[in-house]
């Protein structure tokens, strides 16, 4: 059993649909499961028309840009009567028939509830382009499949359900195909894992499956030392520990999602990392061994990064209690810690605001401690890098903190 996971990039217009058509006959093989984001970025138009349906406005223009994608990659790929055109429409009206009869005004059970939509449509047209190509295969709706707690957003799965579910679903050989991101809770509430959360979706399959190995089909030639958006010139490594791809995973590289690498790990399946414009080209290769090879300087960039000190009101010491009540409320807050540093009396993090919850944490903190923070920030991570390279870094007066080891230096500083 094989893992293939294809992105929305991948699958961002009709050619794109094709391509991993001729991708799975290829190269995948008669025992492998097939994980699929939202095409494009259709995610991102989801949101949109969430955030229309929650402030009241007009739901017809994001539900217009919404169809009228689809419908192009769908007229370029079937006959104006293929089936496929009504099954979509069957999406659309489930999606219109809940935001008209909710009543429940949860930001976050919004969003899991109706994001999904857009891994459904995708995965459902692939699925009608297989059976035209002739490709046999079985489409599986993942909310029957990844099993979580209701944690929205960012919800934990439950590993023990989802290994019953899926071993139920995919008990036999064969090629099946699902999507990503999306999970549900053990009542069929929707959840889903994290934005970019389709590689984990492909993980959890992986392990539970004991998968040979899993792919990750990209719009690069594999990982990179460097995003090429800020480095004209980068170079790409053939091999990656398990271990290096967590962390360049954790502080930024986001050709792997973070919380990919430990189900694999556990289990000593290989991740490869290819690029699914040139298929043949062998991309990186992910497992124990070596930290990188070649060697050399890796670099990643987190942006709007907010700088955040605590500190004790009455000149008292930032001991443990008081940094595990801090870490209590990065947790309620889903707030994603990047960089620490602490002194006798205060505690400075670099931490992320996914979910538009750090207003909601500086109420709650300011209740005990002082607080002052700068937002807007980038937080740079160097590994297996030099003084050279560190310094050229140090002379930018826009600097606000750094941190250095054996392994690693990270820098914060203004955009």
């Amino acid at each position: 059993m094989k893992v293939f996971k294809f992105g929305g990039s991948s699958v961002s217009n009709a050619e794109g649909v094709k391509n991993i058509t001729r991708i799975i006959q290829t190269q995948g093989g008669d025992d492998l499961v097939i994980v699929v984001s939202a095409m494009g970025k259709m995610t991102n138009a989801f949101e949109v028309l969430i955030n229309a349906y929650v402030n009241e406005e007009p739901l017809e223009p994001p539900m217009i840009f919404i169809r009228d994608f689809h419908e192009d990659i769908m007229n370029a790929l079937f006959d104006e009567d293929h089936k496929i055109f009504e099954c979509v429409e069957d999406f659309y009206a489930d999606l219109l028939f809940f935001l008209k009869r909710n009543t429940n005004k949860d930001y976050n059970y919004i969003y899991d509830r109706v994001v999904g939509y857009g891994e459904l449509i995708s995965t459902t047209i692939i699925s009608h382009y297989f059976e035209l190509a002739g490709l046999q295969h079985t489409w599986l709706d993942a909310h029957n499949l990844i099993k979580t707690d209701r944690r929205f957003r960012s919800a934990n799965v439950d590993w023990t359900a989802t290994a019953t579910t899926v071993k139920q679903h995919m008990s036999t050989a064969g090629i099946y195909l699902t999507q990503g991101f999306i999970s549900a809770a053990d009542d069929q509430t929707f959840t889903t894992l994290g934005r970019e959360g389709s590689d984990f979706s492909a993980a959890i399959l992986s392990y539970i499956l004991d998968a040979e190995s899993m792919s990750i089909w990209k719009d690069v030639p594999g990982v990179l030392n460097a995003d090429p958006r800020h480095f004209e010139h980068t170079q790409l490594l053939e091999k990656v520990s398990y271990r290096e791809a967590l962390e360049m995973a954790f502080y930024g590289a986001t050709v792997i999602h973070p919380k990919t690498i430990k189900p694999l790990e556990n289990k000593n399946i290989p991740l490869y990392v290819k690029s699914f414009i040139n298929p043949q080209a062998p991309g990186t290769m992910v497992s124990k061994g070596v930290h990188i090879y070649p060697e050399t300087t890796c670099y990643t960039f987190k942006d709007k990064q907010i700088l955040l000190c605590i500190a004790t009101r009455d000149f008292s010491f930032m001991i443990e209690h008081n940094i595990s009540q801090v870490f209590e409320l990065f947790t309620q807050h889903k707030i994603k810690v990047n960089l620490i540093q602490n002194t006798a009396t205060s505690f400075t993090v670099c931490v992320d605001d996914m979910y538009n919850q750090f207003d909601a944490l500086l109420d709650s903190l300011s209740r005990d401690y002082e607080i002052t923070y700068e937002a807007d920030l980038q937080l740079i991570t160097l590994r297996h890098t030099d003084d050279q390279v560190i310094n050229a870094y140090m002379e930018n007066d826009r600097v606000l903190l750094v941190q250095q080891n054996d392994f690693a230096a990270q820098i914060v500083l203004k955009q």
